[in-house]
């Protein structure tokens, strides 16, 4: 059996006003290879495009029991998931992340933002770039929780 390397995944979010236009940013790295993703809505807030930045990174990873080290500069994301703070918000997401995260060994890293992190700042700047797209969509999952 071949031992797979472990897959790094940055992950950022950004809401302009909170609610307001958003997006996500997310950077896969293993050995070699290299997937970015993003995505943005009209209306959605900051907590949520940090998550869905975590879950579109663990969709697009097709190896069923790999590692995946994460490593996000959200505080809500990160202690969520390593100190089972409470989730009031965000259901919708949360059942999509824990339908995921039993597919793989994930460990999780939180890293201050802004500080200079190549591959955060990277995440970061595909989070804005996507929060300023012309006609995006709203963030259904959001508006259904109002």
């Amino acid at each position: 059996m071949t031992t797979r390397p472990p897959i790094y995944l940055y992950t950022d979010g950004a809401a302009s006003g909170n609610p307001g236009p958003g997006g996500y940013g997310a950077v896969l790295c293993c050995g070699t290879l290299r997937k970015e993703l993003s995505g943005g809505f009209a209306r959605t807030t900051n907590n949520r495009m940090e998550l869905l930045a975590v879950i579109t990174g663990l969709e697009a990873i097709k190896w069923d029991g790999a590692e995946v080290q994460v490593y996000s500069d959200s505080t809500y994301v990160v202690k969520t998931v390593t100190e089972g703070w409470k989730r009031k918000k965000n259901h919708d997401l949360w059942e999509r992340f824990d339908a995921l995260a039993a597919r793989f060994r994930l460990q999780f890293h939180w890293i201050k933002g802004h500080a200079g992190h190549p591959e955060n700042e990277r995440c970061d700047r595909l989070a804005v770039a996507a929060a300023a797209g012309a006609g995006l969509p709203d963030d259904i999952g959001y508006l259904e929780s109002l």
